[in-house]
């Protein structure tokens, strides 16, 4: 039986290989040149592949969407994913902060023999074709290189993606395909993605690319810890991105937000006071701040960013005051960066249109996996976990609808 897998990133190659390895002729579409590019990029500084942490704790790094995803990673957890990338050459190591990485560190290697072994299993490529839907009888239609070119399948995975990153494949023009169909999906947002703040011209033509080492971001009840770095728009790295859901969600809710930023969270306020009472003499408040407390230059052009805004004068407050300030400077969010450039996508086919198989209800013989679907997780090994486990997952629903087709045929005759 035929196959068609369109999106060439983790899930539709997991779902590819499932279903080669089990007698089915799989081909992959994909609109770009060449296969996994975003997975590529996800690889460049470190491939961080999951996660080392139990897996009760793991699930719960998907919200709202944990009950929806639990089978499909219970079913290929960290460890199998581990398991996997081990019998392609490719051993993994778990890091200091609990990320599981390829001892190679990078994408290219694991991707290279994972092609290989899908070449060995007879699945076949074919690139620089674009889905754009189905015919009136129910044939792929996809524009390639070559004019429109139509495909009948027995079974199709849909794995195309988010909207994130459209240079690199994943446009999310797909949404308006499935719509068609009266496929119910919710809207694509960014997620783990930066934000925009109006930075005073000075600012942000000083500091643009500096990065916050170290500190504590809060929004109301979310917390999270580690590097933020100032953009010429606002702001990104992964402390934002840790919190990057419940920011966003404010933003759409009210217009905008408030960040709470902690420059020195390591001490305590009793240890910020008493460095704050010595002294300054006839030393600037810069140079006074960067000899008590270590603050880098960017740390205190954001505490001085923040007191010019809410007209406050450093140098007049109190060392309690001042120190109260120092791990609660606010930074006003007035949007969220671009989907495009965020790392991730939320949003997608609701969990309400597939079975438990992935297959779509109105459409039978047509399954979802990856990014596609309405979930999102942060960064740290979860995107990658949930891609490559929905993909085995739709991968075996595929299967057991194929393996389901004689007497599928027998019922209606």
């Amino acid at each position: 039986m035929d196959v068609a897998i369109i999106g060439a990133g983790p899930a539709g190659l997991m779902a590819a290989e499932i279903l080669a390895m089990n007698g089915m002729r799989v081909t992959v579409y994909d609109r770009m040149p060449s296969v996994g590019r975003k997975f590529l990029l996800a690889g460049r500084g470190g491939l961080n592949l999951t996660h080392s942490e139990p897996l009760d704790a793991f699930l719960a790094r998907y919200g709202t969407a944990m009950p929806n995803l639990r089978e499909a990673i219970e079913a290929f957890p960290p460890e199998s994913l581990r398991a996997w990338s081990e019998h392609l050459g490719q051993p993994t190591f778990v890091g200091t902060s609990g990320r599981v990485f390829p001892k190679a560190f990078k994408a290219s290697p694991l991707l290279r023999a994972w092609l290989r072994r899908l070449d060995q299993s007879g699945v076949q490529f074919a690139l620089r074709h674009t889905w754009t839907g189905w015919t009136d009888n129910d044939e792929l239609r996809f524009e390639s290189p070559e004019g429109e070119h139509n495909v009948k399948a027995d079974a199709t995975v849909l794995a195309l993606g988010g909207g994130s990153w459209p240079r690199l494949g994943s446009d999310g023009n797909w949404v308006g395909v499935l719509q068609s169909k009266e496929i119910a999906s919710t809207t694509l947002q960014p997620a783990n993605c930066g934000f925009r703040v109006a930075w005073s011209d000075v600012f942000r033509d000083r500091y643009e690319g500096h990065p916050l080492k170290g500190v504590t971001l809060s929004s109301g009840a979310h917390i999270a810890r580690g590097d933020m770095v100032i953009t010429r728009a606002g702001i990104e790295g992964g402390a934002v991105y840790a919190i990057s859901a419940p920011l966003r969600d404010a933003i759409d809710a009210l217009g905008e937000t408030t960040l709470r930023v902690a420059l020195r969270a390591d001490l305590e306020i009793s240890d910020l006071v008493a460095r704050l009472s010595a002294p300054r003499n006839k030393q600037s408040l810069s140079t006074y701040l960067r000899k008590q407390l270590s603050l880098s230059p960017v740390a205190i052009g954001l505490l001085q960013e923040a007191t010019i805004a809410l007209e406050l004068y450093p140098s007049t407050m109190s060392a309690v005051d001042l120190a109260r300030f120092i791990n609660d400077v606010p930074v006003k969010l007035v949007g969220t960066a671009p989907l495009e450039r965020a790392i991730s996508t939320a949003g997608g086919v609701a969990f309400d249109e597939i079975d438990g198989g992935f297959m779509l209800r109105k459409l039978p013989g047509v399954f979802v996996a990856g990014e596609m679907l309405d979930w999102e997780a942060p960064t740290g090994g979860y995107l990658l976990q949930a891609c490559f486990a929905t993909g085995a997952a739709a991968g075996r629903g595929a299967l057991a609808w194929l393996s389901s087709a004689p007497q599928r045929s027998k019922s209606i005759s």
